[in-house]
């Protein structure tokens, strides 16, 4: 292998990577150092070739995107400095430099100016001119950004498992369609990326602080934080973003929030649901129809498209798109033109931002032959997962207290709204496996029981009383699932241990052994005799020696011990 230095200045350079990376506590960190690195041997590179008077480094970049999905982004300048706003050069070149970085594993070279992508020795996939041809928008993209020249290569963890990439932008117009630089460097560079790609691969992303709550997005606990942030970049681009995850979660509160956050925040936000609208209508429904176009239609109608001109165009649901719907989105995506149904003038201008939404896995749609492959890609640009809520229960408290809120506010009432501390132990506790939607349903069931047993002109309080049967009505309650029951128990335990240390105080963990006499009360309440609750979980033995009444007296002590803890009245024992 040729390096561009010794052999010894290669361990050397090498060692001194490996002792910086260790030190380095978030993949960010980490980046930038590998950045800083690899820009040093693309700079020697440049300044030993014929080019060196006439190009200019312009920056390196780094993608953490672990299962294709973005988790971070990191720019480093030509100067060694992080970039202070990611939103100007900090993006992938294209879906397609992606595309064969996933297929391939190996390096991608592009000449902008030009318009072609090169894969060195991979002359399978090269089309007749011998190159593959890059997008008129990320041509015009790369060079707002002073890019002629793109080198893209892959960041490979354990057992060559893609965690992202890095690529490296170079101006140098007179380097148009001649042999550039990257031929000399390519193998030093992606040496120094598969050894430091483990490393990175084992490092989580830097925890980004909390942003403060607007009124798109009210809610942003440390899980989301740092894919908030990314966000943040990616609202400010002309690129389609895919949101994907599941059912409920917020996708589309979150895709309003990023048209909120981009230069379009004054133009129109549209939202098509394709869950809701027919096959034989989604043509109609994206681009609109003239009169007579079809049986039943009787005016003319604007479409989706036409309705966000200047503004975004948010397309939930796309895996529900027909085969033919996806032809006509894909010329729309790669031409921004469209034609209107009935119409026999040319095709329609579209000056709009799109941001696309899934529950489904895209690549197996395209596997399975029910996804456009080229579509697939087209959307794929700067793809984000939203998790559901129960990898999110930092938040859970936080949207149950602004869902409640919010249907005060609708009620209008005059009375002030209670949100019982030990709730949000309560909550978090639950799978959710509806996500926000289905916590707003319980949330609005607990207010109405909140509702119809206050009394007049008292504060209304919304409690775990109202929670737990609210929460009766829905598949999978915890009432018949006695580990979730456990769970609330444990965190309603921990917050009032909390509390308790902030008097001064400490609840004694024996306390828990409670639980034994508790359960044993509920049985007895239900079987409607002691013995018959002792029987319900084996222990014969006890009743056929007349030990059972001795075992709960000890066990109800405990009950009461945690009462008196508690600052609770005493239950007496009963007979």
């Amino acid at each position: 292998m040729n390096f561009l230095f010794p052999e010894n200045a290669v361990d050397t350079q090498i060692a001194t990577l490996f002792a910086a990376l260790r030190e380095a506590p978030a993949f960010e960190s980490a980046a930038r150092i590998l950045l800083r690195t690899m820009l040093t041997v693309v700079a020697d590179t440049l300044g030993s070739s014929d080019y060196r008077d006439t190009a200019t480094l312009c920056r390196g970049l780094a993608h953490l995107r672990p299962g294709g999905d973005y988790r971070a982004l990191v720019v480093v300048e030509a100067d060694g400095q992080e970039a202070a706003d990611t939103g100007a050069g900090g993006l992938l070149p294209s879906a397609s430099a992606w595309k064969l970085v996933t297929e391939h594993r190996r390096a991608v070279a592009v000449d902008v100016q030009l318009g072609v992508y090169e894969v060195p020795g991979l002359t399978t996939l090269r089309q007749s001119s011998g190159r593959l041809a890059v997008s008129t928008a990320t041509v015009q993209r790369l060079l707002d950004r002073d890019a002629t020249h793109v080198l893209v290569l892959p960041l490979r963890g354990p057992q060559d498992y893609l965690i992202g990439m890095v690529s490296f932008e170079i101006m140098c117009h007179r380097a148009k369609g001649r042999p550039f630089i990257w031929g000399q460097c390519v193998e030093s560079l992606q040496l120094l990326a598969d050894l430091a790609a483990p490393l990175l691969s084992a490092l989580p992303p830097r925890e980004a602080p909390v942003s403060g709550a607007d009124e798109l997005l009210p809610v942003v606990g440390r899980s989301m934080a740092s894919l908030v942030k990314l966000l943040r970049v990616f609202a400010r681009q002309e690129e389609t973003v895919l949101i994907t995850g599941p059912t409920g979660a917020g996708k589309s509160r979150l895709a309003h929030w990023c048209h909120a956050q981009s230069p379009r925040a004054s133009g129109p936000f549209q939202t098509v649901d394709l869950l809701t609208v027919p096959e034989e209508m989604q043509m109609g429904e994206l681009f609109g129809w003239r009169k007579g176009a079809f049986t039943g239609a009787i005016s003319n109608q604007k479409g989706c498209v036409a309705q966000a001109e200047g503004g975004t165009l948010f397309i939930d649901e796309i895996d529900k798109l027909s085969l033919r719907s996806q032809a006509g989105l894909l010329q729309l995506l790669e031409n921004r033109q469209y034609r209107v149904l009935g119409d026999p003038g040319g095709a329609q201008e579209a000056d709009v931002r799109f941001l696309v939404g899934t529950n489904a896995d895209l690549q197996t749609a395209v596997a399975e032959g029910r996804f456009r492959e080229d579509l697939y890609y087209r959307i794929n640009v700067l793809p984000v997962r939203l998790p559901p809520l129960a990898e999110r229960r930092d938040e859970i408290g936080a949207w149950a207290r602004y869902l409640l809120e919010r249907r005060h506010r609708d009620e209008a009432a005059a009375v002030p709204l209670l949100f019982a501390p030990e709730l949000g132990p309560t909550l978090e506790a639950h799978p959710w496996p509806g996500n926000l939607r289905q916590l707003d349903n319980v949330m609005r069931r607990a207010y109405a029981m909140a509702l119809a047993e206050a009394n007049p002109g008292a504060p209304l309080t919304v409690g775990v009383e109202q929670v737990a049967r609210a929460l009766t009505f829905e598949a999978g309650s915890p009432r018949h699932d006695p580990l979730t029951v456990l769970e609330q128990a444990a965190r309603a335990w921990v917050a009032e241990a909390q509390r308790a240390q902030a008097q001064g105080a400490v609840l004694d963990l024996n306390h828990t052994g409670a639980l034994r006499g508790l359960v044993l009360d509920a049985a007895r309440e239900v079987c409607g005799d002691l013995r018959d609750a002792y029987r319900l979980f084996g222990l014969e033995r006890l009743v056929a020696s007349r030990n059972h009444h001795r075992d709960f007296q000890k066990a109800m002590e405990r009950v009461a011990a945690l009462q008196e803890a508690l600052g609770r009245p005493v239950t007496p024992i009963a007979p």
